[in-house]
C-alpha cells in the first residue's frame, strides 16, 4: 500500500530542515497538512512537489 501522509517530524528529516522552516512552509502553502483527530500530518505529494520545485530552480540557476 502506498503511503500518502507522514508526520511533521518525518517530513523535517526527509527535507533536512528544522521545525521553524517546516511550519513556515506549511503556512506558505508549500507543504500541505491534514488534520486527523489530534494529529497533523503532511501530504507526501507536497514534499515531492517542493523537492521538484527546488530542483527546477537549481537547474535554471546553473544555466
Amino acid at each position: 500500500m502506498e503511503t500518502f501522509l507522514t508526520s511533521i517530524a518525518d517530513a523535517q528529516r526527509a527535507l533536512g530542515i528544522g521545525r521553524t522552516t517546516t511550519y513556515r512552509l506549511i503556512e506558505a502553502g508549500k507543504l500541505e497538512k491534514v488534520k486527523i483527530g489530534s494529529r497533523t500530518l503532511i501530504k507526501i505529494a507536497s514534499i515531492k512537489a517542493l523537492v521538484a520545485e527546488g530542483q527546477n530552480t537549481t537547474q535554471c540557476e546553473a544555466e
